[in-house]
C-alpha cells in the first residue's frame, strides 16, 4: 500500500512549512509538530505511515523520540533530519532502527527519493506477507474443501481448469455452500498468487456506502472524506476481487462495475482521474441471475460478462455422502479450536446427522457440531446432542429421508452404522446394524402401502401384531392421507 499519511516534527517553523507545502502538494495527508513531546502524542493517536523527524528538538531529540516510537509502533518508518553531518548521528540514527538519514539543507528531490524507496520497500514487504499468507491459506484451503461426491468432482475438475487463465467466474449456489472457498481455490492456484485476494459482500453494505467501497474516494469528496481512501479494486490490483451476493448490487452500480470490465479502470468518487486496475472478478450469488435480468433488475449484459465460467455448487442435500466426511473435519476442528478432548459421532447420531436435509447447508452443519461440542461433555456424540435434528425428524413436515431412495437410505444408514467400527465390542455389529436398517426399511413399507399394517406385515413377512410393536418401539409416525 503507497504511502499516505506523513508526520513532520522539526522545531524550525520554516522547515516545516516547506515540507508541508510540498508533500501536500503531492497529495499527502500531512500533520506537524513543534517539539517531540508534540510528536509522540499524534503518533500515539495517529496512523501514520512515515515521520520525518529532527535529530535536535525541546523536549524528545529524534534519537531519543526513535526509541519511545519502536516500543509504541515498530513498523512505523522513521527518517532523520540534521544540520550536523558526522558520522556518529548517522551511526547512531540508523542503530535505533531510522529509515534513513538526512542532512540539511536538502533538495525535496532527497525526500521524493526517500518516498519512492519507502514505497518499493512497502510494496515487497506488503507483496512477501501476501504471499506467506496466501500460501499457508492455500495449504489450509486444500483440506477445508470436503467432499468426494460427483458433484464436488466436477467442481475441483472446473476450479482446475479455469485458474491459471484469467476469465471471469461466477459461482452460483445457496448460502453456506462454501462459495468464497472456491473463490479462494481459483486465486490460489492462478498465476495472481502472492498478489491481494480481496472479498467484498455487496449485501452487507449500505448501498450509498457500497460504491466508495468498491472505488474508493478522495480527500473532501464529502462530508467525513477527510483523508483520501482506495477503494477494493485498487486494493486488489494485480489480484482478484470476489464480488459475493453480487445480485444485490443496484443497477446504476452495475454500469460501474461493467466498465471496469471493459476499460480496467476505475475512478474514485470525487476525483476525475481514471486509474488503471488489473483485477480478476469472481463474482457469487445466492440469486437466479437469470430471472432477475428478467425482471429488469440485473444488467443483461454484466451477467453476460460475469457468467464466462459458471460454477454451480450444489446444496448439502443433494450430496448426502459428503456429510461424514465434513462432520469428522467439523469435529476435528471444533475439538481443536476450543480446546476440548477429541470426540467422535455415534453411529445413530451420525445417520441421523446424514439424513438431515441442511437448510443452512455446510455452514449449518459446522455450526451444529461446534454446538455439540461445546455442550457435550461426553466424548461419544449421540442423537441427543442433536436435540434440534431430532425435534424436525419427528415433526409432522416430511423429512429428508424421506425423499430418499431405500437403496440410498440403507446404504447411509449402514456406512455411519460403520464409522466407528473399531469402537463396537465383539457381538454388538449385526445388532447395530439390523437397528439401523430396521426403521427405514418399516417406513418405506408402509409408504408404500400407505399405512396399511396388514400388507406391510405380509411384505415384511411378519405378524401384524410385530409390526405394530416394532411401529411403535422405533416411533415410526405413520402418515395420513
Amino acid at each position: 500500500m503507497l504511502l499516505n499519511r506523513i508526520l513532520v516534527a522539526d522545531d524550525e517553523e520554516s522547515m516545516r512549512w516547506v515540507l508541508s507545502k510540498a508533500l501536500r502538494k503531492k497529495g499527502f495527508t500531512v500533520d506537524l509538530a513543534r517539539d517531540g513531546e508534540e510528536a509522540l502524542r499524534l503518533i500515539q493517536s495517529n496512523e501514520y505511515d512515515l515521520a520525518i523527524l529532527d535529530i535536535k528538538m525541546p523536549g524528545f531529540t529524534g534519537l531519543e523520540l526513535l526509541d519511545k516510537v519502536r516500543e509504541l509502533k515498530h513498523d512505523l518508518l522513521m527518517v532523520i533530519m540534521t544540520a550536523e553531518a558526522s558520522m556518529k548521528n548517522a551511526v547512531e540514527a540508523m542503530k535505533r532502527g531510522a529509515y534513513d538519514y538526512i542532512t540539511k539543507p536538502f533538495d525535496l528531490d532527497v525526500i521524493d527519493a526517500i518516498i519512492e524507496k519507502v514505497n518499493k520497500a512497502r510494496e515487497i514487504t506488503s507483496q512477501m506477507t501476501i504471499l506467506r499468507e496466501e500460501l499457508k491459506e492455500r495449504y489450509h484451503l486444500e483440506k477445508n474443501i470436503i467432499g468426494n461426491s460427483p458433484a464436488m468432482r466436477e467442481v475441483y475438475k472446473t476450479i482446475g481448469k479455469v485458474a491459471p487463465s484469467d476469465v471471469t467466474v461466477l459461482v452460483q449456489g445457496e448460502s453456506g455452500t462454501g462459495k468464497e472457498l472456491i473463490a479462494r481455490a481459483i486465486h490460489f492456484n492462478s498465476k495472481r498468487i502472492g498478489k491481494p485476494f480481496i472479498a467484498l459482500n455487496c449485501a452487507a453494505i449500505p448501498k450509498e456506502l457500497l460504491e466508495s467501497e468498491l472505488f474508493g474516494f478522495e480527500k473532501g469528496a464529502f462530508t467525513g472524506a477527510v483523508e483520501r481512501k482506495l477503494g477494493k479494486f485498487e486494493q486488489a490490483n494485480g489480484g482478484t476481487i470476489f464480488l459475493d451476493e453480487i445480485g444485490d448490487m443496484p443497477l446504476d452500480l452495475q454500469a460501474k462495475i461493467l466498465r471496469v470490465l471493459q476499460e480496467k479502470e476505475v475512478t474514485r468518487t470525487g476525483g476525475s482521474q481514471n486509474i488503471a486496475v488489473d483485477v480478476r472478478i469472481v463474482a457469487a450469488t445466492n440469486q437466479n441471475l437469470e430471472e432477475l435480468v428478467r425482471k429488469k433488475q440485473f444488467r443483461e449484459d454484466l451477467f453476460y460478462r460475469l457468467n464466462v465460467v459458471p460454477i454451480q455448487l450444489v446444496p448439502l442435500r443433494e450430496r448426502k455422502e459428503d456429510v461424514p466426511l465434513l462432520v469428522d473435519y467439523f469435529l476435528q476442528n471444533a475439538c481443536a479450536e476450543l480446546e476440548v478432548s477429541p470426540k467422535k459421532c455415534s453411529p445413530e447420531a451420525m445417520a441421523l446427522l446424514t439424513t438431515h436435509s441442511w437448510p443452512g447447508n455446510v455452514r449449518e452443519l459446522e455450526n451444529t457440531i461446534k454446538r455439540a461440542v461445546i455442550l457435550s461433555s461426553d466424548p461419544l456424540l449421540t442423537p441427543s446432542d442433536f436435540p434440534g435434528l431430532r425435534a424436525r425428524q419427528t415433526g409432522s413436515e416430511a423429512t429428508a429421508a424421506d425423499d430418499l431412495s431405500l437403496e440410498a437410505l440403507v446404504d447411509m444408514k449402514l456406512r455411519a452404522s460403520l464409522t466407528n467400527l473399531d469402537k463396537m465390542e465383539s457381538g454388538d455389529i449385526y445388532n447395530l446394524v439390523l437397528k439401523q436398517i430396521e426403521r427405514p426399511l418399516i417406513r418405506f413399507v408402509l409408504e408404500k402401502t400407505r399405512g396399511n399394517q396388514v400388507k406391510g406385515a405380509e411384505i415384511l413377512g411378519i405378524n401384524r401384531n410385530t409390526l405394530r410393536k416394532k411401529i411403535q418401539e422405533l416411533g415410526i409416525e405413520l402418515r395420513k392421507d
